[in-house]
């Protein structure tokens, strides 16, 4: 058993005596994912304004939820698989900790409950939800199993999360918000397989049909253009978008999204990390740091008087 495998089941081992099977299996940690949906509030200069913020808290919440539907959805699916696999096996309903009917009686009452909420706080997310919900079924029964393709699916997902963000608070969709979520969850997607494929050697073909054809040259070269292109296109944004500072500061954030880029990298290929990117964030300091720095310097450049 490798170093990475016993960490990972060290971990895997406390979070199993310390948490409730209901609460892990919603994948709190995961939910940092959602936090896409407050760009939109940010960038459009709504953040000063306390009905918006509520709207956007309430859009987030939602997500929580539907995306959780979405991984007990999952974890039903590849209960089986997921035994096979050094980490996944602890999950609650691979593990039979979890029983299978009680999960899916969680998943139609999540994916309900949010769909409802995103009804009465706005037709429109509402439908975004709908439409994540059945992205994700997709991605789950079918997606997941077509290269390249499953990793689009993915970023697809996270362009709804800031749609919904924008949709709830009834703003113009950013074309630049588009591109860059899609170009950064590309890169974090990319980097996920890299992990999956290294970590389960010559079974990862048996855990993913799709997975055998992948190739770690292949994603390296995946991941170095999506990031390539993540930090051109959010370049671009600083002084091209027509609702930023005229006199251009916002270029000064630059250096921060290069940092935590080039900081990812080196985790995933000198930290054997990727497979789970919010354990990465909420792991790794200098990560976390950079990117917060990032959030700080981006609200001062936008709020500040001149």
């Amino acid at each position: 058993m490798t170093v990475d495998h016993k960490r990972a089941e060290s971990l895997a081992s406390s979070e199993r005596a310390a948490s409730w099977p209901w609460l892990r299996a919603m994948r709190p940690r995961q939910w940092t994912k959602n936090a896409v949906v407050f760009a939109a509030l940010v960038f459009d200069l709504k953040l000063g304004e306390p009905d918006y913020v509520a709207k956007v808290v309430g859009a987030f919440i939602l997500f929580c939820l539907v995306s959780s539907a979405i991984y007990l959805l999952n974890d039903l699916r590849d209960a089986e698989s997921d035994r096979a696999h050094p980490t996944k096996r602890f999950r609650p309903v691979a593990s039979g900790q979890l029983a299978a009917s009680s999960a899916w009686i969680g998943v139609a009452a999540l994916a309900v409950v949010s769909i409802l909420g995103g009804a009465l706080l706005s037709v429109k997310l509402a439908a975004v939800l709908t439409a994540y919900l059945l992205l994700m079924v997709a991605y789950t029964y079918v997606l997941k199993h077509l290269v390249i393709l499953d990793v689009f699916a993915i970023s697809g997902g996270f362009v709804l999360r800031a749609a919904a963000g924008a949709v709830v608070i009834d703003v113009p969709i950013s074309p630049w918000l588009y591109v860059c979520t899609v170009l950064l969850s590309l890169f974090i997607g990319f980097g996920k397989r890299r992990h999956e494929l290294l970590l389960l050697e010559g079974s990862a073909g048996a855990h993913r049909r799709n997975l055998d054809d992948y190739s770690a040259q292949l994603l390296d070269q995946f991941i170095v253009i999506s990031a390539a292109a993540t930090v051109m296109a959010y370049s671009l944004y600083t002084f091209a978008a027509t609702n930023l500072p005229a006199n251009q500061s916002m270029m000064i954030t630059i250096p921060f999204v290069v940092y935590a880029i080039f900081r990812y990298l080196f985790l995933v290929h000198r930290r054997e990390g990727g497979g789970s990117p919010e354990q990465m964030l909420l792991g790794d300091l200098p990560l976390l740091s950079g990117i917060a720095l990032w959030g700080v310097v981006s609200v001062i450049i936008l709020y500040a008087p001149g």
